[in-house]
């Protein structure tokens, strides 16, 4: 299965490494920006996080204006109503989000907000309704996961109808994606399994999914790479800062390859739950991956296979042979569920959440039914379907 055509795009220039805060003015005033706000949660605040940032942009004689840090796990249209309105009181110019996705998603709509203007942001929701580029925008992301800060997708709870509004557009990318590794050093370690269990599976969906491609395949082979030799390595040593670099990179390549080939059945199942079981989506994402490939596998052969060499590296990948690749990749994904199992309990299974009851696996079905992220599914699948993988990862 090849594309004959297919689009590439990213144009969010990334800072990396050891000092990346640090150019964090140069890239602002490269933008005529002076009067930055930032966007962030209690969290992030509390562990410290902000003060490298703050202290970048102060050593080089850039104002930070305003500071919001009461981003919820799971943002709303007030928030980002509130955020709008201190930015434009303030006379703020430019956004800087520090976090996971929560952060980066409300920092996306308040950017549409103050760009845009007015106050309700369900009148953006949708694809194609922003026409005009936003104000200049950096993101520093704090989890080794999301990919958010390289794709054009937000996604932010309507409280007063319940359902989440879905914003997409070129115009939500930031102008620069800040990735250092002081940033994720002191993430406890159930999220930072989750997360590059998050960035493993937006890998390995964007490999396996239609609508791959050879660019999008190059950035999710080498996040898959890198998330097998050092994920582990970092549960065992928290503060190893190049292990830390190394997931934070393949979070972004994972990001560059998912928002370009899209994702499918894991992605669509994980929404669901998370919607209606309010798990965190990192988590989902790891518990159904080996389910779901498993219910692909006849349709995914070949990619999945040729994942083994990623997963593995060249010695494990001769030394299996061809019709047996694909198996072994899943076994490897779930041997290395089981090891984050044994060092933080991350659950494998729906039952081990302890948040999902059996009688809810018929609704959280249907709703993935209605998932933008069936399209791209490698394999059709059916209401009965969905159920069996969901059965399958209860117990």
């Amino acid at each position: 299965m090849t594309n004959q055509y297919y689009e590439f795009f990213c144009p969010v220039k990334v800072i990396a490494g050891k000092a990346a805060l640090e150019h964090i003015p140069y890239e602002l005033t490269g933008l005529a920006a002076k009067r930055p706000m930032i966007v962030t949660d209690k969290g992030v605040r509390a562990a410290g996080l902000l003060d490298p940032v703050v202290a970048a942009c102060e050593e080089s004689g850039l104002e930070i204006i305003s500071i919001y840090d009461d981003v919820p796990p799971d943002s709303s249209t007030d928030v980002v109503r509130d955020i709008a309105g201190i930015y434009r009181s303030e006379k703020c110019d430019s956004i800087i989000a520090v976090g996971g996705g929560s952060a980066i998603d409300t920092a996306k709509a308040v950017n549409i907000l103050v760009s845009e203007g007015g106050d309700d942001i369900a009148a953006y929701s949708g694809a194609g309704v922003i026409k005009h580029p936003l104000k200049p925008f950096l993101v520093v992301p704090t989890t080794a996961g999301t990919g958010s800060e390289v794709t054009s997708v937000a996604v932010i709870t309507d409280t007063t109808k319940s359902v989440k509004l879905p914003f997409t557009s070129s115009f939500l990318l930031p102008n620069a994606a800040v990735i250092d590794p002081r940033m994720t050093l002191t993430l406890p370690p159930h999220i930072t399994a989750a997360t590059a269990m998050d960035a493993m599976t937006h890998a390995t969906e964007a490999f396996t999914c239609m609508a791959k491609n050879p660019l999008s395949d190059a950035y999710a082979t080498a996040a898959v790479k890198k998330i097998s030799t050092s994920l582990l390595q970092v549960m065992d040593n928290p503060k190893d800062s190049d292990g830390r670099l190394e997931l934070a990179q393949a979070s972004t390549m994972a990001g560059i390859a998912f928002s370009n080939s899209m994702v499918g059945l894991v992605h669509a199942l994980g929404h669901a739950t998370g919607a209606i079981c309010h798990l965190p989506h990192g988590l989902c994402m790891s518990l159904y991956l080996p389910y779901v490939l498993e219910y692909n596998l006849e349709s995914i052969r070949a990619p999945l296979g040729e994942l083994l060499l990623y997963l593995e590296g060249p010695d494990v990948y001769s030394a299996t042979p061809a019709s047996r690749r694909a198996e072994a990749s899943i076994s490897v994904l779930r041997k290395l569920r089981d090891e984050l199992h044994k060092r933080c309990k991350l659950p494998r299974t729906l039952k081990e959440t302890g948040s999902v009851e059996e009688h809810q696996l018929d609704t959280i079905a249907e709703m993935a039914m209605d998932d933008g992220a069936m399209m791209f599914n490698p394999k059709e699948v059916s209401l009965e379907d969905a159920r069996a993988v969901l059965k399958r990862a209860w117990a």
